[in-house]
């Protein structure tokens, strides 16, 4: 900032007062219009980052939904295969009758032993807060788009530590090995059924919070209209 001394001499104390209030209103104006732009600034950034968000929660939303779908369709089909199985093997069926079912069901259904969790976004929120945009963007929305990315964290981590505990890996691939060959054992299908039909209902638990807090983030008031 610069700031122009007077050329001529203050004689008296009006002309020094008179002066001075010019210099003081300057700086003043000239903080005032620097607080302005800046004022301006965030709030375009704010603006911006929040639509990031926005946009990156919406296609999460997206990704919740089918994943949702598609597990619940498989849990439903898995679950009718296992209590077929376990009524098989509680009525003392041959091994190779119930192989056969399971085999014929499998091909027709196309049925996998897997389930979908989606790849959860979270780009925009990391750059908003790396450049401190969010720290602009109003608190309520802003606490709503903290507890969106948080929740979304701690269900990824929640179901890998859910897939450790319930699914036994090598078990699982030796079934489906079994299967593409055609000599599947109905006892350690069953095993296979029961863990991935929990698991699916993990999934679909998961999947459906994950939801609400994701639609809250984006609703006005933090609420999610009953469906």
């Amino acid at each position: 900032m610069h700031i122009e001394f007077p050329e001529e001499r203050l004689d008296s104390l009006k002309q020094f007062l008179r002066h001075y209030l010019m210099i003081v209103l300057s700086i003043l104006t000239a903080l005032g219009l620097e607080q302005v732009i800046v004022t301006i600034h965030e709030r375009a950034a704010a603006r911006e980052a929040s639509e990031q968000i926005e946009t990156e929660i919406r296609t999460n939303l997206d990704e919740v939904r089918l994943a949702y779908e598609q597990d619940d369709a498989q849990s439903k089909v898995l679950a009718k295969l296992r209590d077929m199985v376990a009524g098989g093997l509680k009525a003392h069926q041959p091994d190779a009758a119930i192989t056969a079912s399971i085999l014929e069901a499998t091909r027709a259904k196309g049925l996998n032993l897997d389930l979908q969790w989606p790849t959860l976004r979270h780009e925009a929120w990391d750059v908003a807060v790396a450049n401190q945009s969010a720290s602009w963007i109003q608190p309520d929305k802003m606490k709503g788009y903290s507890a969106a990315y948080a929740y979304q964290r701690d269900a990824s981590v929640g179901m890998t530590t859910d897939i450790h505990l319930l699914i036994d890996g090598p078990r699982l691939i030796d079934t489906i090995t079994d299967l593409r060959s055609d000599t599947v054992d109905p006892r350690s299908f069953l095993h296979v059924a029961g863990q991935m039909t929990m698991m699916l209902n993990e999934s679909r638990n998961s999947l459906s919070q994950l939801e609400k807090r994701l639609e809250q983030a984006l609703s006005p008031d933090g609420q999610v209209a009953r469906k």
